[in-house]
């Protein structure tokens, strides 16, 4: 929606506006805006429009989760790094549907971008071993398996892994 340092100058005109309700003696006007400061500085680390899309991933709809990461026209900018890693992961995600090149490239930017969360790291990188499966890369394959192994430290992988495991003894 805004650029993100239109979100931080919005956050410190609220937050001059709120210190200037405290020395006019309006002291719920000026912690409400305090309050109100804190949208733009969360939107500032997290975009609204990839958690969107990340809603949308949630019920299953793609293509709607599609429309709102068109909406964010230059990632580059607009975007701090650890959102463009998530905005890389989501394009990953969509496009392994239909295009495993593409998505390649996604997913290792994603990883190279940097990702938040232990899951979301090992779910690019089974994505990655996937796709190295499909093009007969067996040893790139297997090393990400293991670094996928180490980062689900709560088992939620494990189905999928010896399913990759199982499928990699066939090649």
């Amino acid at each position: 929606m805004f650029h993100r340092n239109i979100k931080l100058v919005i956050a410190g005109l609220i937050l001059v506006t709120a210190v200037w309700q405290f020395t006019e003696s309006n002291i719920g006007n000026g912690i409400f805006l305090i309050l109100l400061t804190l949208i733009p500085i969360f939107l500032y680390f997290k975009n609204e429009f990839i958690l969107l899309a990340f809603l949308q991933l949630r019920k299953q709809n793609f293509p709607g989760a599609q429309k709102w990461l068109s909406k964010i026209t230059n990632p580059e900018t607009a975007l701090v790094q650890k959102q463009q890693g998530y905005y890389n992961y989501l394009q990953g995600l969509m496009l392994s549907q239909t295009n495993l090149m593409q998505a390649e490239k996604y997913f290792k930017k994603a990883i190279q971008l940097g990702l938040n969360m232990d899951m979301d790291l090992a779910v690019a990188k089974l994505n990655l071993a996937g796709i190295a499966m499909s093009r007969r890369r067996k040893l790139e394959a297997t090393t990400l398996i293991s670094e996928v192994k180490k980062l689900d430290k709560q088992g939620m992988l494990k189905e999928q892994i010896t399913m990759m495991k199982d499928q990699m003894k066939k090649i």
